[in-house]
């Protein structure tokens, strides 16, 4: 478990989500999806921490139980209330999780789903105004929305259009937009440029950094792709099937990767410049179990070129392997 570090933005501890699964004429539940099995990390206020991992190894539930849009069946997530202090969050009520919902918010990945398709650019960004801040004037609120675009590289007379006149790097602009909408502290960013084109991918990128000096926000940057999370990460996260498998600053997940899943999601990553070696392509063998029947101890046994007879007892634990940098094997 990555320790606590004092004046955290958020602290996770064993977090898991295990969705019911139900069968037969009485549908009576006959099993479980362990979509995120004990996961514990912290986020530093003004870093990004990314997120990596294969397609259903749980990043994103992780990052919608952050914010109550999945059930939490056990653990905790800690996040400053108005006091500045500390507060569990995890599976508090609708109402309850008002007053946090305005400082914790959510990118989501599909630019084309996640707008409201019969609701105009001002209305889509103004909602969040209207819930968290009802006594807005309408001339006050309006004016708002159009700083909002201003500040995401939209102009502001597009607050009267509707999401299907945009396209999908220009929706993503709106999400931030509705995102930034309530002085957020934390944002969660899931897969924000994986549905865009590489070069508006680009762009997306280098405004998140802008957004973030600007404002002083923490992100918890969720992707696939390697190279992005390299470019924007100051710490990245390793996940496999429901587990965080390594932790530790971008330097050190890229430059120098213990475990043996990170290695070999490592190799797989396209390498942009011709002239630059790289190491021999790492080829797991078999398919990822099923997180209905997970193989016991390690989850990644099942495909690791270290795998022991050992392996199959208990579920490692991350331990430190050097100055901040986690994984979860003992014999890395």
């Amino acid at each position: 478990m990555t320790p606590a570090v004092s004046g955290n933005m958020l602290e996770v501890k064993d977090l898991k989500v295990h969705f019911p699964v139900h069968g037969g004429i009485f549908l009576r539940k006959t099993g479980e999806v362990k979509a995120v099995d004990g996961v514990s990390f912290s986020v530093r206020p003004g870093e990004t921490l990314g997120m990596v991992g294969e397609s259903g190894c749980g990043k994103t539930t992780i990052g919608k139980a952050l914010v109550n849009l999945a059930p939490i069946t056990s653990g905790s997530v800690l996040f400053p209330g108005a006091d500045g202090k500390l507060q569990d969050i995890a599976n508090l009520s609708r109402a309850a999780m008002r007053p946090f919902r305005s400082r914790m918010q959510m990118v989501f990945q599909d630019p084309y789903s996640s707008l409201n398709p019969r609701m105009s650019v001002e209305a889509i960004i103004g909602e969040p105004l209207d819930i968290h801040m009802p006594g807005m004037k309408r001339a006050e609120r309006k004016e708002r929305v159009a700083w909002l675009l201003e500040k995401v590289g939209l102009q502001a007379a597009y607050a009267s259009r509707y999401p299907h006149e945009f396209s999908g790097g220009q929706r993503q602009r709106v999400g931030l937009a509705r995102a930034l909408a309530t002085n957020p502290a934390f944002i969660i960013a899931d897969e924000p440029v994986s549905a865009l084109d590489v070069s508006i991918q680009a762009q997306i990128i280098n405004l998140l950094q802008d957004l973030q000096e600007e404002f002083k926000l923490t992100y918890l940057f969720i992707a696939h792709d390697l190279s992005v999370v390299e470019h924007i990460s100051d710490r990245i996260a390793v996940m496999y099937l429901g587990n965080m498998v390594e932790i530790g600053s971008s330097r050190d997940i890229n430059k120098n990767p213990l475990h043996p899943y990170t290695r070999a999601l490592l190799s797989a990553a396209p390498q942009p410049d011709p002239s630059k070696k790289r190491g021999g392509r790492i080829i797991l063998k078999g398919d990822v179990p099923s997180p209905l029947a997970k193989p016991s101890g390690c989850g990644f046994r099942t495909r690791c070129p270290m795998a022991r007879p050992e392996c199959a007892l208990r579920a490692p634990e991350l331990q430190e392997k050097g100055p901040g940098h986690f994984a979860a094997c003992p014999y890395v």
